[in-house]
């Protein structure tokens, strides 16, 4: 079987997860403070916050820039149901706008005419499938109308515009350590920020809004990172670079070898480097290559087959989103982590170019 997804734990983790139950050290201390730096360090930020997991960070990252009760966010209907729900956990109302088809993020255009609107507070960007945003348009819209920008970069450590990480453009930027994420912590997220007021609401928040041993300032949550989770973040920060380049590298050949004409496949954009969490092509006949490739056994996800504002939990949510809709039909995401070999990525390569040409004989072309 080739997995969609395969998270690599070994012996250093399991050192580093050691030492700290040895030590007796298990809430945030040592290991979650040299984290936050090590990870800010490496995105080029000037804080680092780290987080339970990358829900809480984009909780956190809303509060902290003063999003709340009366606000609305701008974001996309084309992501994990973690983004929008954050922005209700702020007491705030997301608005959804609809994607860009070339890179299924959210279309800075549509965002655009929403924040005109809905006179929005903020926008709420996700790199999805680690592919960036247009985020040189998303900072001259936020720049204009005043809003906050907030990057959900959840799937996206080792993006980059223009040599810069993405999670530093905006005001804020939110990572998740999930285990299928580029990296991992087992389950953590993190906020990053160059503004030194907003690393310090983050700080207070996710600590019961505490500014000394029993003083809270402000109303706040138990967010907190455990030194075990710091600890094996570390250990998995020194493995990233080669994780996101031989994720690269798998992409590479799947670019290279797969039919381009007949799959819409994920180019990243001009000066941009894309971080391939996941590979993701749209196809019109998704459910039946998704069929061909299982059987086969070869792993596959769909991410994501129904719109957030499609999902019970936002009935009632009216938005116009055709090309995410289309989306939802056409997305099939294929095996690109770095524990791939060369041997597994000819095998994807020959079962899916065998269903196409099987596809394309069928109906005479």
């Amino acid at each position: 079987m080739i997995s969609l997804a395969a998270p690599d734990i070994g012996e250093p983790e399991f050192e580093s997860v050691e030492d700290v139950i040895k030590e007796g050290r298990l809430v945030a201390g040592e290991e979650v403070e040299q984290f936050e730096a090590s990870f800010a360090e490496y995105v080029g930020a000037e804080h680092g916050v780290a987080t339970v997991n990358g829900t809480a960070a984009l909780h956190t990252a809303l509060e902290a820039l003063g999003i709340g009760e009366g606000d609305s966010v701008v974001t996309t209907p084309f992501s994990f149901i973690a983004t929008a729900n954050a922005i209700r956990f702020a007491n705030a109302e997301p608005v959804f706008a609809d994607i860009d088809p070339e890179t299924l993020n959210l279309d800075p255009d549509s965002a655009e005419a929403a924040v005109r609107e809905h006179d929005a507070d903020a926008i709420l960007v996700v790199h999805l499938y680690g592919q960036p945003a247009r985020m040189e348009r998303f900072r001259e819209i936020a720049d204009a109308h005043d809003l906050a920008l907030i990057e959900d970069a959840a799937q996206a450590h080792g993006a980059t515009i223009d040599g810069e990480h993405v999670g530093t453009i905006g005001d804020a930027g939110c990572f998740s350590f999930y285990p299928t994420k580029n990296m991992t912590t087992g389950e953590g997220g993190i906020v990053v920020t160059d503004d030194e007021a907003v690393a310090r609401r983050a700080d207070q928040f996710i600590n019961h809004g505490r500014t000394g041993s029993y003083t809270h300032a402000t109303l706040g949550h138990n967010y907190r990172m455990t030194n075990i989770a710091g600890a094996i973040g570390l250990t998995q920060l020194q493995k990233l670079p080669y994780y996101v380049d031989q994720r690269r590298r798998n992409a590479q050949r799947l670019l290279e070898e797969l039919d381009g004409d007949r799959l819409e496949l994920p180019e990243p954009r001009p000066g941009t480097e894309h971080a391939y969490h996941q590979f993701t092509v749209q196809y019109p006949q998704r459910n039946a290559l998704k069929l061909d490739l299982e059987e086969r056994d070869i792993g596959t996800g769909v991410y994501y087959p129904t719109t957030i504002h499609r999902q019970g939990a936002y009935a009632g949510e009216e938005a116009t989103t055709p090309v995410a809709e289309r989306a939802t039909d056409q997305v099939l995401s294929l095996p690109v982590h770095p524990g791939l070999t060369d041997e597994d990525i000819t095998t994807i390569v020959e079962a899916v170019e065998r269903h196409l040409t099987r596809a394309w004989e069928a109906i005479g072309e």
